[in-house]
């Protein structure tokens, strides 16, 4: 063996035996019995260590292209997560930066929520006070260039190009409906505050609340659009139609918080993992129910995910609300974000969890009360169109549909007043 291959080895040595245990641990849960007492932990064969060293060397000695150590390394630790599960992962310092600011509810940029259309980045939504509001940015717009450099379809590089440090700027070209001209924009960044909820009224007394993804504000926004429908519907609000389509999680308490707002008692969810800290329990702390036992409704596609999953399982199970669309994604674990001593994190699943009932959705997702018919529509789809949400969403029309239906038969039955809580403005 080289001295550059002992020399790898002693390097590498105690970073690999972590890295064994990770990548065999189902494994050795299986046969701890036989492998070992009670307590004690397999440790890393010589051989595999040095295979490891010897790979690198081919690399490093006979690859068509040099390749960079640090460069190298980096990548056979994102292979080494990345083969655990589709939800784990190794994060670099920028994307580990990316994921904080995206659950922090305010980050440096231009204030545009973004989707990919056919090929284009379009513009969902203007954030009220951004520079791109500021600027005449509208719903819709195409865009076509940041900076001067073409984008195409590339959703993940133009958000990441229109963020910056506040103060900066950034040229916009726009592509908008109706107009062959490029029109540019240059937008001066600030520190834009984003809402996660979005509420209006469908009819008077019915109200519709979109998710977009669970933030450490959303709790406190979904609190606040109530309050705000409650305000515009001066008789009351006879039902509500709760979107979580398209929602890909987020924070878990965040998550808890909401399904909590909608539910007097009970477990919300429960959690397994091999830590302490991976198993835990959850549950509704007995506050009421924000909307006073008004008719629910819960909108879920296969883009509904994760935490979003959660509060779906949750009031689905307590009989809280009906489900209305497709069979949701089927994400039945929590992923912890585990920063590093030399920069960057580790995004690692630490456990399952569980609806109240006990069920696990992991490959499974939760089945509708009611399910859609038709192809599967993004929730976001004719988001500029000056329709009502109500006549242009299938979806949101069975969802006001059924609230009606409940609502008459609730008026019709006999029953306890629900318990309710007041909000504070």
């Amino acid at each position: 063996m080289s001295s550059r291959s002992r020399t790898l080895i002693a390097l590498f040595g105690g970073a690999l035996f972590g890295f064994c245990g990770a990548l065999t641990s189902g494994v050795l849960a299986e046969r701890s019995s036989e492998l070992s007492a009670p307590g004690t932990r397999a440790i890393l064969p010589w051989e595999e260590a040095s295979l490891f060293a010897e790979v690198y060397e081919r690399i490093k000695r006979d690859y068509v292209e040099d390749v960079d150590d640090h460069v190298l390394m980096e990548r056979a630790v994102r292979g080494m997560v990345a083969a655990l599960d589709p939800h784990s992962a190794y994060l670099s310092s920028q994307e580990f930066e990316e994921i904080r600011l995206s659950t922090m509810g305010s980050y440096p940029g231009v204030g545009i929520e973004v989707v990919p259309g056919d090929g284009v980045v379009k513009v969902l939504h203007i954030i009220e006070g951004s520079p791109a509001q500021n600027a005449g940015l509208k719903p819709g717009d195409e865009i076509v260039k940041i900076d001067g450099a073409d984008i195409g379809g590339d959703l993940a590089g133009a958000t990441a190009r229109m963020r910056g440090a506040s103060g900066s700027t950034v040229r916009l070209a726009i592509r908008r409906r109706g107009s062959a001209v490029l029109l540019e924009f240059t937008l001066r960044r600030a520190q834009v505050e984003v809402s996660s909820v979005a509420e209006q009224t469908l009819e008077p007394g019915y109200g519709y609340i979109r998710i977009a993804s669970f933030t450490e504000t959303t709790a406190a926004d979904v609190s606040h659009a109530i309050l705000r429908l409650k305000r515009d519907n001066k008789q009351g609000l006879k039902g509500l139609v709760l979107d979580l389509r398209d929602n890909p999680g987020g924070v878990l308490e965040a998550g808890v918080a909401v399904a909590d707002d909608f539910l007097e008692q009970g477990v919300i969810v429960s959690a397994d993992g091999r830590t302490p800290e991976a198993r835990f329990r959850m549950d509704a702390t007995h506050r009421g129910d924000l909307i006073n036992g008004a008719p629910l409704v819960v909108l879920v596609d296969g883009g509904t995910a994760s935490a979003s999953e959660i509060v779906a399982g949750a009031l689905k199970d307590h009989g809280r609300a009906l489900l209305i669309g497709r069979r949701t994604y089927g994400k039945g674990s929590v992923q912890t974000v585990m920063p590093l001593a030399h920069g960057g994190a580790l995004k690692l699943t630490t456990s399952h969890y569980f609806t109240p009932s006990g069920a696990s959705i992991q490959g499974k997702g939760i089945l509708p009360d009611i399910v859609s018919n038709g192809p599967e529509e993004s929730a976001t789809a004719d988001s500029s169109s000056l329709q009502p949400l109500a006549l242009r969403d299938p979806d949101v029309y069975t969802g006001l549909a059924t609230l009606k239906t409940r609502g008459a038969l609730a008026a019709r039955a006999a029953g306890a007043p629900a318990v309710t809580r007041d909000l504070v403005p």
